[in-house]
């Protein structure tokens, strides 16, 4: 029987189910399936919009008296710790039920708790009939702070999507650096910096450039912004991200597009690509391939957009 490190939750509206699923499919190689998912991939849930939290699993029983014994002989001794039930889905257990057990593994370990600000959660859940204990990491929700950037543009990407870009494009590795090619007002480089990647920006357009550095200033954040063509920078980057031009205020056609993904090729083995067109012949001929993709509508509006995942052949 295969056994699996951690328990992932997920969060989102409709509209972004087959993003997630994306995303999902692109960080664990699996699918998630009704908002749950057993891994053994390691991932930071704040570097997603929709992994809700991860549970660690350090120890399992068929029986719950058994699992509190097991929590005893670990002999715990933390100071600031918190102890919350994870709800899971065909869970049954009543809510008085769940405080009671969470009193349970309270008494279990040693030292003083804090229910305010915790240095740790540990967590108690039930899933197939099987009880589990071990960490919960949640997800973080300071990058919602980003609503409130000085700058912003009706067109762009919003920011669920933009979070999604960097953690399918780095795989959730926060070692690789990023291309945001084509920055914009820098939507893409301020989730980037929030969740810890390394990430550089580049605009043909000196109003892009500079949005995108008030942007970065106003949140403290420290990432470069370059003004040139795409096609004249000579870095090399482990993958990029592109939001291609709608044809809205910049001009966009089959040689811009294509002439803005063969750009990136050069520059990145792995690249994220975001169209409202059909541009698998554009893709194709910059010698890429197209390893998953999917189409995300936008909430409240007919506007959809195509989200493709594209790697060099070898």
């Amino acid at each position: 029987m295969r056994q699996n490190n951690f328990i992932y939750t997920f969060k989102y509206d409709t509209h972004n189910s087959e993003l997630c699923k994306l995303e999902s499919r692109q960080l664990f190689g699996e699918q998630e399936q009704n908002n749950f998912l057993f891994s053994n991939v390691a991932i930071d849930p704040s570097i997603s919009p929709f992994i809700k939290s991860r549970f660690e699993i350090n120890l399992s029983s068929d029986n719950y008296d058994d699992l509190l014994d097991l929590v005893r002989q670990e002999a715990i001794h933390k100071d600031g710790f918190k102890a919350e039930y994870l709800v899971l889905n065909g869970d049954d257990t009543k809510y008085q039920d769940r405080l009671s057990k969470l009193k349970d593994i309270g008494y279990c370990i040693e030292g003083d708790p804090d229910y305010t600000n915790p240095s740790i959660i540990y967590s108690i859940c039930r899933y197939n009939g099987q009880w589990h204990f071990g960490l919960l990491e949640k997800h973080d929700s300071d990058w919602f702070k980003h609503k409130n950037k000085p700058c912003s543009f009706s067109s762009a990407i919003n920011m669920d999507i933009a979070k999604t870009l960097v953690s399918i494009a780095t795989k959730g590795d926060k070692s690789k650096n990023i291309l945001d090619a084509g920055c914009g007002v820098g939507t893409v480089m301020l989730e980037a910096c929030v969740s810890g990647f390394e990430v550089e920006g580049v605009d043909i357009h000196w109003k892009a450039c500079v949005a995108t550095r008030k942007n970065l200033a106003h949140y403290n954040y420290d990432a470069n912004v370059i003004r040139t063509d795409l096609k004249d920078l000579n870095n090399c980057y482990d993958s990029a991200i592109i939001d291609l031009p709608y044809n809205l205020y910049t001009h966009s056609d089959d040689i811009s597009t294509l002439n803005m993904i063969a750009s990136a090729a050069k520059l990145a083995k792995r690249l994220v690509i975001v169209s409202t067109a059909d541009i698998k012949k554009q893709i194709t001929e910059s010698d890429l391939e197209i390893i998953d993709f999917c189409t995300v509508g936008k909430k409240g509006k007919k506007f959809e957009r195509n989200i493709w995942v594209c790697e060099k052949y070898d």
